[in-house]
């Protein structure tokens, strides 16, 4: 049972990545996903998460409008998009699934995922 994150790298700002995490050993559906990620020397903090059937359901303030998460239950994977990047995004980022279909107010707490990827750093450039 494993999530394995990939597409990680450094880019100037303003560059796009995206970032995958697939899952092997158990099924995404119907828990909800979520990107977290950590710069140094802060707390890992939610970036966005997704519910099946429901779409996105959170983004942080920061990322609003450059940051897209999407599923392929079919390749039972969770992406995330990120556009328009700035320093400030750089960390590293860790996907995470819940076996729960989690709410607003559960969604962004990292205790409330049962399995997590490895990390993929990402650095922005200025």
């Amino acid at each position: 049972v494993q999530l394995q994150a990939s597409g990680g790298g450094s880019v100037e700002t303003g560059g796009s990545l995206r970032l995958s995490c697939t899952a092997s050993g158990f099924t995404l559906n119907p828990g909800s996903t979520a990107w977290f990620r950590q710069a140094p020397g802060k707390e890992r903090e939610a970036v966005s998460c997704i519910r099946p059937n429901s779409g996105p359901t959170y983004y942080t303030e920061s990322v609003k409008g450059r940051f897209t998460i999407s599923r392929d239950s079919a390749k039972n994977t969770t992406y995330l998009q990120m556009n328009s990047l700035k320093p400030e995004d750089t960390a590293v980022y860790y996907c995470a699934a819940s076996r729960r279909r989690l709410i607003s107010s559960t969604q962004t707490v990292l205790t409330n995922y049962d399995y997590w990827g490895q990390g993929t750093q990402l650095t922005v450039s200025s």
